[in-house]
């Protein structure tokens, strides 16, 4: 017998610092994940590909199925790992179980704190730290504001503001990383006119730090900056680097 293919009966989308997720809510109250932008928010590009929904043996999507990550995936994620066809403004769209996304970025952390990561998967695992410490925080004030009532009067949109602004706010804690030693001496060896008290600096400098610091010496990090802070329609960020 043929499942029925459930309708969302609200969507929406949830702003994880630069990355959006659309999100949907089913008749039966299963909260979702759309596939593509939970793809997205994990720190993975491209699009998943059809044919590969999920690996065979362990039944989880892509980006679970390197070996190396196996070991850490416990039995109760397999179940939130399948794939859920849902109807979306009368189309079929595919999603995931929304605690499906703190149950990944536990399987990375734990994979990291094991030393079992591979090079190009460290930047997930930095992202998903990240996101853990804001659900943390989201988390324990839904539970204030359902104990209190206060969840009938916030703002409908007053905990995803919350989770945004922890987030910036941990993202501003690398902004100062370079003294003004380092631009001082880049602005003398090019013999441009030193000027400590402005902010606004030659676009070439971005390119310079790219590839002086994150190139040369914190390799995977320039991924993961740009994974957090992508460019804009006109082609530019909204945080330097």
């Amino acid at each position: 017998m043929t499942k029925k293919i459930l309708k969302a009966t609200h969507a929406g989308m949830l702003k994880i610092g630069d990355t959006e997720i659309s999100c949907a809510v089913l008749e039966d109250g299963t909260r979702l994940l759309t596939r593509a932008t939970f793809i997205k928010a994990m720190g993975r590009t491209g699009k998943a590909k059809g044919g590969r929904e999920y690996d065979d043996e362990f039944k989880t999507p892509v980006f679970l199925s390197a070996n190396n990550l196996k070991p850490f995936i416990p039995k109760e994620l397999l179940e939130n790992s399948r794939p859920i066809i849902f109807k979306l403004n009368g189309k079929n769209s595919i999603g995931y179980k929304a605690e499906l996304l703190p149950q990944v970025c536990t399987v990375f952390m734990d994979a990291d704190e094991n030393g079992s990561l591979l090079p190009n998967q460290q930047h997930i695992a930095q992202k998903c730290k990240l996101l853990v410490r804001g659900f943390v925080t989201v988390g324990i004030m839904a539970l204030v504001d359902e104990a209190t009532g206060y969840q009938d009067d916030r703002a409908k949109d007053a905990l995803a503001k919350i989770l945004e602004q922890y987030l910036a706010e941990e993202l501003q804690k690398w902004t100062k990383t370079f003294p003004d030693e380092f631009y001082r001496e880049m602005f003398r060896l090019k013999k441009w006119q030193w000027k400590p008290w402005t902010v606004k600096r030659p676009s070439v400098i971005g390119r310079y730090t790219i590839d002086l610091v994150y190139d040369r010496i914190a390799v995977g990090v320039r991924v993961e900056l740009e994974e957090l802070n992508p460019k804009q329609a006109k082609g530019y960020r909204k945080a330097r680097l």
